[in-house]
């Protein structure tokens, strides 16, 4: 692919500056048609003729840091006689400040552009122009640029051009757009304009959220702009960004004469206030737009009860996944992090495969997977991998290999990911195998165990759950979906169906209490616990003692409600739901959240902040309950023998504390919808199938085909 082209740089490596590269090019006749084929090593913004090529922002995305994706255009329409072919580019997720890995690895790569422009005149002939040492490069406009700590430019800087260097980039494969485009996706105007206690101007957009901003203004050349961003306001009410550590999270831009409108072009940034440090006049509701972005994904899934609160943990949810699904999972989208977290991604992935179709989205994630993954089997902390990498696996988060995989084809019925991903959930599973310290335990190795969890010991990030019986538990998981998925691709999988039986064995020899609520949790939903009735007793007593309330963290918090709506708890897990205090998913609703938070505590009824280093306000993890919502409460399960919605199980959980809760989901094979109300002392159920399904209703189970139900 583009192998006529050559990858081009700027001679000189500039930190954080972006070069622009330009061809001038003439049309030779009647043009049919013309395509650009291009990629970069960086993130570019090119334009034809001053006008942009395209709306994938962040172009080409973010890969495995040896591949790259090759975006193709139709410039037809855009074509002069006489052409100008301008390419900008950044660091961006290649080598920029959060990129530590390529940064050590290939300390003197810089942002490089490799492309072809083929032009087909009509009466049949072909021109091709390619980068080559015909192009040349300047610095831009764009003085600065950087993931975490914004963008500076200068519309008055001079660019002046040289001759490119050409570089022979053997190593990067180019690959065609494989995963979702990143698109502007919606405007947010300001809710208010107003000043601080520490009297500084301040722009509250009223909604946590991933994008930039344009402004648009009358100046006078040299006049500047600079703002700064931040998700939350102080106890005080002030601009609060301590907990973006050291992302600066900045934009300058230096104006020329007359009227003007800009916004960036390379970064982004997570954000709900704007902090005006500079501006040439009062700033106003006119003067500035927030731009939401996130890959293009499709929404399909939609939740609605007749509770305010819970409506709003719904919307905090779907706006959590939007805020961090750009291009990657991330964690969160603000702070010098923005990582694609392995263990973030697993325990969302069905909640993600609900609310949108992420089928493509994870195709390409799960690919970067597979290339991040050791040949021993070790999976990574975070894919792209940026950091210097882990000595193994660590249990819930590397089992990103094996669940997102089988969720994807769960939810969407195709093999395709499973095939290719197949060989790297059973490296895996073997690589557990190789480094425990205990044949068919996961035993005596580092991991996180339930992270921030609320009886984490003082000083301590991990909750007090055993992280051996966690990584057990989770290794007898991620062994059972070896099995399923070998299974569906006709795989002989009798080894692992062996390894699966001696770890329960074994594991269950070895851990017989489980003393915390995560340990509870996990060993009902995995099926781990012998005694399940004695150990969801024991959950039941243990969250009742607490008044009704959680102490899980991040492995635990997802398997919760469903380990407790699996054994006979059903309404002590809508206790959990829709309790209002800390901790719970309604608190942060009620502090004013508009995203899910990564504590529980992220900020307090005093406004008092759990810490500066690791407390992000648009964190999705926690988020993962709604597939409890869609799957237990409004009762929408997959069939696993037939899986894609190709037979649907529905089987509604309903309750007395709510009056009306609804779920539907835009599936492959059509619209799910399943909701049920309190009438005249009754509870009426509607239930839409595009299917044959199975629906049971208070025990009572209905085979239906296809159509539209009341009960």
């Amino acid at each position: 692919m583009l192998k006529n082209s050559s990858w081009i740089t700027y001679p000189k490596k500039e930190e954080y500056s972006c070069p622009v590269f330009k061809r001038e090019f003439k049309i030779n006749g009647e043009i049919k048609k013309a395509t650009l084929k291009i990629t970069s090593l960086g993130c570019y913004y090119a334009t034809i003729n001053n006008e942009r090529i395209g709306d994938f922002i962040l172009a080409p995305g973010w890969t495995f840091y040896k591949r790259a994706q090759m975006q193709t255009y139709d410039i037809t329409s855009q074509l002069k006689e006489e052409n100008e072919i301008r390419v900008t580019l950044s660091q961006g997720w290649f080598n920029g400040r959060i990129n530590i890995r390529t940064r050590m690895e290939l300390p003197d790569m810089r942002p490089s552009l490799i492309c072809e422009i083929e032009l087909t005149y009509k009466d049949g002939k072909k021109e091709y122009i390619r980068t080559d040492r015909d192009w040349e490069c300047a610095l831009s406009k764009i003085t600065f640029s950087d993931i975490y700590d914004g963008e500076y430019y200068d519309s008055n800087y001079t660019e002046k051009f040289v001759p490119v260097k050409v570089e022979d980039y053997t190593d990067f494969k180019i690959v065609k757009q494989q995963g979702e485009i990143i698109r502007e996706q919606e405007v947010i105007f300001p809710q208010s304009i107003f000043k601080t206690p520490k009297n500084e101007t301040v722009i509250d957009f009223g909604q946590n959220m991933t994008g930039y901003f344009e402004i648009e203004l009358d100046a006078k050349k040299g006049e500047r702009v600079s703002l700064s961003v931040a998700e939350v306001l102080d106890k005080d009410g002030n601009f609060y960004t301590e907990n973006y550590r050291s992302a600066k999270a900045k934009f300058e831009y230096i104006c020329c004469d007359g009227h003007q409108v800009y916004k960036p072009k390379l970064c982004f940034w997570g954000f709900r206030y704007i902090r005006v440090d500079e501006f040439p006049c009062e700033i106003t509701e006119s003067n500035i737009k927030a731009i939401v972005l996130h890959s293009d994904i499709k929404r399909t899934g939609y939740l609605d009860s007749s509770n305010p609160l819970l409506n709003k943990l719904f919307s905090n949810i779907i706006w959590g996944q939007k805020g961090n699904f750009l291009d990657v999972p991330t964690d969160c989208p603000q702070r010098d992090e923005r990582l694609g977290w392995t263990g973030d991604a697993q325990v969302f992935v069905r909640t993600a495969s609900y609310n949108y179709n992420v089928e493509k989205f994870f195709d390409k994630w799960l690919e970067d997977l597979r290339l991040e993954q050791k040949r021993e089997g070790l999976i990574p902390f975070c894919v792209p991998q940026v950091h210097e990498r882990p000595g193994s696996s660590t249990a819930a988060w590397s089992d990103a290999a094996t669940v997102c995989p089988y969720q994807i084809y769960l939810t969407y019925g195709n093999t395709k990911i499973l095939k290719r991903q197949f060989k790297s959930m059973r490296d895996y599973v073997d690589e557990i195998g190789r480094i425990t310290k205990e044949k068919y335990l996961w035993y005596g190795c580092w991991h996180f165990g339930d992270w921030l969890g609320l009886d984490a010991p003082a000083g301590s990030y991990k909750g007090s759950s055993n992280p051996d019986i966690i990584a057990t538990i989770f290794y007898a998981y991620s062994v059972s979906l070896v099995v399923k998925a070998g299974k569906v691709l006709g795989k002989n999988v009798a080894k692992y169906e062996k390894l699966y039986e001696k770890i329960l064995e074994k594991g269950r020899k070895t851990f017989t209490e489980f003393n915390t609520q995560t340990e509870c949790a996990i060993a009902l939903y995995f099926d781990f616990a012998t005694d399940k009735k004695a150990v969801a007793d024991k959950l039941s007593t243990m969250i009742t003692e607490n008044g009704k309330k959680l102490k899980t963290g991040f492995v635990g918090t997802p398997y919760l409600l469903h380990a407790l709506s699996q054994n006979g708890y059903t309404e002590l897990a809508y206790d959990l739901l829709l309790q209002e205090e800390f901790p719970s998913w309604l608190y942060s609703v009620k502090q004013g959240a508009t995203t899910i938070w990564e504590h529980w505590d992220g900020m307090n009824d005093k406004g008092e902040f759990w810490s500066k280093d690791m407390n992000s306000f648009n964190h999705y993890g926690y988020g993962s309950v709604a597939d409890w919502v869609y799957g237990v409460a409004c009762g929408i399960q997959t069939d696993e023998s037939k899986p894609g919605f190709e037979h649907i199980i529905i089987a509604p959980q309903p309750t007395d504390k709510i009056d009306r809760l609804s779920a539907s989901i835009d599936t492959v094979r059509g619209l799910v919808a399943s909701k049920w109300y309190h009438k005249d002392g009754k509870i009426r159920y509607e239930i839409t199938t595009p299917v044959n399904a199975t629906i049971v209703i208070d025990g009572v189970t209905f085979e239906v085909e296809k159509g539209s139900y009341i009960f």
